[in-house]
């Protein structure tokens, strides 16, 4: 998969170790209103500055990615989240708790960029979609163990959730540090002056707005399973805690499907493949529209994961093969801020469809809107496709998450660019 396999292995086990401990957010009104004495709305408002504070977090690690290098800029970004979280712990005033607020939010996403275009210089062009995936699973299956994690010690001491966080932000920046030592300068740190090619702001590249735009339609459907998902259950007689097993299954489906895919050979269409999880996505989003029983929302779940097995990690491969070698740190911080975006969309649109609409019209709506997604491909590939690196036709029948027999090069370089 790779040719630097210690490098992509430190990226998911960071990963995995950060996410550990990505289960304070959900405590921070709650520890500025019981432990603080502030109002709901004033602690509202506090979280709201952590919000706000995301947005040019992922800007800023984009830009310093390829100012300063990738392991630096990761290391640094998870240092400032590790302080941040540290400062929430021990604020005693409101002050400080709104000071903590802002430098977790300015920390927050620095990460982000850099660690999403390492996946992409370390990987290979043919397999780097399944890294991307394979991160994705990565982030779930410590996502429930991080769930499990918080229900324990919340109920112990709030705060502890705070410095559990903080050190698994340390000890993903120490593996960063150790893991990425092996790959060359000119992939992971090298911040010497980019080419003439890469001069051009990504706000002005047609083929990443086209991706950006797709992208911020599906984040805001992905976020329907946290937001439209639990109140339909609830409107169906089912306990809403329930969607927590629902993603449970669907991260099991996707994390299987990986391994199987991590196990198969060939490099098929990334548009044509995204078309047909659209349409897996469409399927799975109309069975919970027309699920009654937790059995059939099960189900629902399943095909689901299926979907994200081929969607997740597709984009984002696409997003590095056409970016500037030296602006592909920018470029994933331009594109993820599709996730920001539909986190602000997403929650008005669920809510709003749901009251005005109903449950089944609701799924149907966005049923139609992944069928639209996929129907939308060939438009989208007609203005990507010529960005791509041409395929170079290897062998991959071995490939493997581990081991790589591949030529260590450059990756990223030899992109066509019109």
């Amino acid at each position: 998969m790779t040719s630097h396999p210690t490098a992509l292995w430190s990226l998911l086990v960071a990963r995995g170790v950060n996410e550990l401990g990505a289960f304070t957010l959900p405590f921070l009104t709650v520890i500025l209103v019981r432990s603080l004495h502030v109002s709901p709305s004033a602690a509202g408002a506090i979280v709201a500055v952590f919000g706000v504070a995301t947005i040019p977090s992922r800007i800023l690690g984009g830009y310093l990615a390829d100012a300063i290098g990738y392991r630096a800029t990761i290391v640094c970004g998870l240092l400032g989240t590790a302080v941040a979280q540290v400062g929430v712990a021990f604020a005693r005033t409101p002050v400080i708790a709104v000071l903590a607020a802002l430098l977790l939010g300015l920390s927050f996403e620095i990460y982000e960029p850099p660690s999403q275009a390492l996946i992409t210089l370390v990987t290979e062009d043919d397999q780097r979609a399944r890294a991307y995936g394979l991160q994705s699973v990565v982030m779930g299956v410590a996502a429930t163990v991080a769930g499990v994690l918080a229900a324990t010690v919340g109920r112990i001491e709030l705060r502890w959730l705070f410095l559990i966080d903080a050190t698994t932000c340390v000890l993903a920046a120490l593996i960063i540090g150790i893991g990425l030592r092996s790959v060359p300068r000119a992939a992971a740190d090298d911040p010497s002056p980019e080419p003439a090619s890469a001069a051009r702001s990504p706000w002005r590249d047609p083929a990443l707005l086209a991706l950006l735009a797709a992208g911020t339609v599906f984040a805001c459907l992905f976020f329907q399973v946290n937001i439209a998902l639990p109140l339909t259950l609830a409107g169906r007689g089912l306990d809403p805690s329930d969607v927590g097993l629902l993603m449970v299954v669907s991260t099991m489906v996707t994390a299987g499907g990986q391994l199987i895919l991590a196990r198969r050979g060939g490099r098929p269409d990334p548009f044509r493949a995204i078309a047909r999880g659209y349409l897996v996505l469409a399927a799975g989003y109309l069975a919970i529209g027309l699920s009654r029983s937790l059995w059939q929302f099960l189900g629902a779940a399943a095909v689901i994961g299926v979907a994200n097995l081929v969607l997740i990690g597709q984009t984002y491969a696409l997003v590095g093969g056409i970016a500037p070698r030296r602006a592909i740190g920018r470029y994933m911080s331009v594109y993820g801020l599709s996730w920001g975006a539909a986190a602000t969309i997403a929650p008005l649109g669920g809510t709003l469809a749901l009251q005005h609409w109903g449950m089944t019209t609701t799924w149907l709506s966005i049923t139609a809107a992944c069928v639209t997604l996929a129907l939308a491909q060939p438009a989208i590939a007609r203005v990507v496709r010529p960005r791509l690196p041409a395929p170079d036709h290897k062998d991959t029948s071995a490939g493997s998450p581990v081991t790589s027999t591949s030529a260590e090069r450059p990756s990223g370089a030899g992109h066509g660019r019109p």
